[in-house]
This record gives C-alpha cells, sequence and structure tokens, in this order.
C-alpha cells in the first residue's frame, strides 16, 4: 500500500493527465486513504509552502527576462551574431540555428522559448532558401535542447534549490556541456548539408573586421551572459537577483538602446512570463507535496539502498542513471521529472563519491534531451504544432541529431574534470 501513490501517479500520467494534477492526486490520495495519521491540511501547507522560497524567484525572473528580449530586439542582434559566426558553413541557417540556441542559452534558459522564437523567426527563411521543412523544424527542436544546459537555464535552478548545492556552481558547469552539445549537432548539420546539398547563407567565411563590426553591434546582447557570470563570481547578486538584473537590463536597452520595445508589449510580455511561470511553479508545489508522501515512506532510502546494493561502482551507476533517465525522459515532462528524481537520486550519488554538481548536469542534459525523445518528446510536438506537421515526419528528422546528443552526454557522464574545470576555477 506504501507504493500505491506512486502507481497512481503513472496511471494518471499514461491517461494524460497533466503532471502537476497527477502528483497531486497521488499525494492527497496517500494521507487520506492510506497513512491517516496526519491532517490533509498539512499537506496543503506544504503544497502551498514549497513556493515560498528566494531562489525560486529566479524562475519568473528568468522567464520574464526571455518574453522580454523577444520584443526588445536582442533575440534578433543574437541571430545575425550567429549567421556572421556560422553562415559560411556548409548548412548555413541551420547552422545559424544552433548557435542561436546556444547564446540564446546564456540569455532566455527555456527551450520553449528558444523553440518558439526560432520557429517564427528562422525556420520560415530556412524553408525559403530550400531546406526541408520537417528537417528545419528537427533542427529547431534538438537545438533548444541547449539552451537550458547553458546558464540560466530553469533547470539549473531547479536542481540547486532541490539539492541544496551552489546555483552558482550548476551556471557555471553548463557552459562546456552547451558548447560541446552545439558542437556535436553542428557536425550533424553539416554531414546532413552535405549529402543534401543544402546551401551556405554567405559565400566567404566572415571577415576578422565584420567580426569585430558585428559584436559592437550586438555587444548589449552579448554582455548578459558575461555580466551574469562576472556578478555571480565577485558576490555582486546572488542568482536570483541576476534574474532582476536580467529583467531591469533588457527593459533598458529594448527601451533606449534599440528603441523596438513598445509600451504595448507590456501586456504581451506579463502574459507570457505570467504562463510560463504558472506551469512551472505549480508542478514544483506539486512535486514538494508528492516528495513529502516519499520521505515519510522513506522511498528515497530505500532506493538508494537498493542501487547501492546493486552495484558500488560510480560508472554503473551512472550507466543506470542515463538509460533510466532516457526510458522515462520519453513519457514525462522534464522539470516533473527533475523534480520527483532529484531528492531519490542524488543522495546515492553522492555517498558513491560522484560531485553533486556534476550529476546535475547530467541530471539536467538527460532530462532535456528527453524534449526530443519519441514518442512524446515535447519539443517535437511544440514545434511540429507551431509549423503545421505531422509530428512522425519531424521525428524521422531528428534521430541522428539524437544520437549526437546522447553521443555528448556520454562524453560529459565520464569527464567529471573536464565538465567541473570551469566551476572549480571562477568558483573556489
Amino acid at each position: 500500500m506504501s507504493y500505491l501513490p506512486v502507481l497512481i501517479m503513472f496511471i494518471l500520467f499514461a491517461l494524460g493527465v497533466p503532471v502537476a494534477f497527477s502528483l497531486i492526486a497521488a499525494a492527497i490520495s496517500y494521507f487520506l486513504f492510506i497513512n491517516t495519521s496526519m491532517p490533509i491540511n498539512l499537506i496543503i501547507q506544504r503544497l502551498i509552502s514549497s513556493a515560498e522560497s528566494f531562489p525560486l524567484l529566479a524562475v519568473p525572473f528568468f522567464i520574464t527576462a526571455g518574453s522580454v528580449m523577444n520584443y526588445a530586439g536582442i533575440s534578433s542582434r543574437l541571430m545575425d551574431m550567429a549567421e556572421v559566426l556560422s553562415g559560411h558553413l556548409r548548412g548555413g541557417l541551420a547552422q545559424v540555428n544552433v548557435v542561436l540556441s546556444a547564446l540564446m542559452g546564456g540569455i532566455s534558459g527555456s527551450s520553449n522559448a528558444d523553440a518558439a522564437v526560432q520557429c517564427k523567426i528562422l525556420v520560415p527563411q530556412m524553408t525559403k532558401r530550400g531546406f526541408g521543412k520537417e528537417f528545419s523544424a528537427a533542427i529547431t527542436a534538438a537545438s533548444s535542447v541547449i539552451s537550458p544546459i547553458i546558464p540560466p537555464g530553469i533547470g539549473l535552478i531547479i536542481y540547486g534549490f532541490i539539492a541544496n548545492v551552489s546555483i552558482g556552481k550548476m551556471f557555471i558547469a553548463g557552459y562546456i556541456p552547451g558548447i560541446l552539445m552545439c558542437v556535436a549537432l553542428m557536425i550533424v548539420v553539416r554531414i546532413v548539408a552535405i549529402k543534401r546539398q543544402y546551401p551556405t547563407t554567405r559565400d566567404t567565411r566572415a571577415s576578422f573586421g565584420e567580426i569585430i563590426k558585428q559584436i559592437g553591434t550586438s555587444s548589449f546582447a552579448l554582455f548578459l551572459p558575461f555580466g551574469i557570470i562576472m556578478g555571480l563570481r565577485f558576490g555582486a547578486f546572488t542568482p536570483t537577483e541576476a534574474g532582476a538584473m536580467t529583467v531591469a537590463y533588457s527593459l533598458v536597452i529594448g527601451f533606449f538602446v534599440y528603441k523596438e520595445l513598445k509600451i504595448e508589449h507590456l501586456p504581451k510580455i506579463i502574459k507570457e512570463s505570467v504562463l510560463g511561470t504558472s506551469s512551472v511553479m505549480l508542478i514544483i508545489c506539486a512535486a514538494s507535496a508528492f516528495g513529502y508522501y516519499m520521505s515519510w515512506e522513506r522511498i528515497p532510502h530505500t532506493i538508494s539502498m537498493f542501487i547501492i546494493g546493486m552495484t558500488e561502482s560510480p560508472i554503473l551507476f551512472l550507466l543506470i542513471v542515463n538509460l533510466f533517465l532516457l526510458f522515462l525522459g520519453m513519457f514525462i515532462e522534464g522539470t516533473a521529472s527533475l523534480i520527483i528524481l532529484t531528492p531519490l537520486l542524488v543522495p546515492t550519488a553522492v555517498a558513491l563519491g560522484i560531485d553533486p554538481v556534476h550529476f546535475g548536469i547530467i541530471m539536467v542534459m538527460n532530462l532535456t534531451i528527453g524534449g526530443v525523445t519519441p514518442p512524446f518528446g515535447t519539443m517535437i510536438f511544440l514545434t511540429s504544432s507551431i509549423l503545421e506537421l505531422k509530428p512522425s515526419k519531424v521525428i524521422k528528422e531528428t534521430l541522428p541529431m539524437l544520437v549526437a546528443l546522447i553521443g555528448a552526454l556520454m562524453l560529459v557522464t565520464y569527464s567529471e574534470r573536464f565538465v567541473m574545470y570551469l566551476p572549480n576555477l571562477i568558483m573556489k
């Protein structure tokens, strides 16, 4: 009976009930019918109090910042920068698509925001220049996976909050894996572009002068990720305050520098921010209530003992975790999985001597890759919906990109020194 709520949760998932409501229903069923010693009022308090956290304020701030940037002209200038850097490569705009996701990751931190912007801005241009629409949707979905890894990814904030590790270290640790995923996807794009004779957007590589000129034009946009990291490094602000600074900075740049942000845009920005924040926070609150049930039944401890009983090898443990998370990512949305599984897996990882920051990067990478994993990859359905395509055709185009992303994941999994070099260097 102790495990019945877990069964209820998965049954509700399978029936298509939203993740947050599935978690709430499973938790309440336990305290209403199985363990009746605790007043249900305490569960409701637990549900609400989990949102009363200063670190979690970073979530609405960075979601709002991503929305502001789309209207402020920051995203378009990042696209211009990406085009100068990669437009001469085989596959032109597809390479720009990947590089833009890496640049957007340092600002919006949301794969949904990244994919939605690129579907509207880049994909129409790609199809005009001869790229297949399904391929364009696939590379947009796959490259959007990079955004949550490069700070300030929302997944990095949530993991740091739940696992009680430095969010600043999580931010800095995300750079090398994010760049690695970017390079892996660019290699796939080049191979496909050569095979299908996709065009470049530039006849020649940009000159040094052109690059410097574009850096000057895009400097206000490019300063953001650099400013966030330097502010964290020197203690000017916390990750939460960095989110507030990013919103304020974007508003100033949009209104007074680029002058593309208008007063009439503000209601749209507020609506997008409220909708984006509410969905994430509702899942966090629901998972907190479900986590309370798991802690009461000592399920995390039981699972840790079971895994350690199977193997005491960190290498084998990480392989099991990767396979499990990739499988789970096929069916469950990444944020929900991260919130549910972090308290279950982190104690075991720490007991086996794995750095919790490194383990967090592995978890976030796994669960974001789930966004492009068949059959229920959320990013595939998002891009297919926006571009009015059949998901099955987009999935077929995504498969080689998925292989590249998993290859990058394996390299990150077994290269702790490589991943932790920057965090250990910058935040001693």
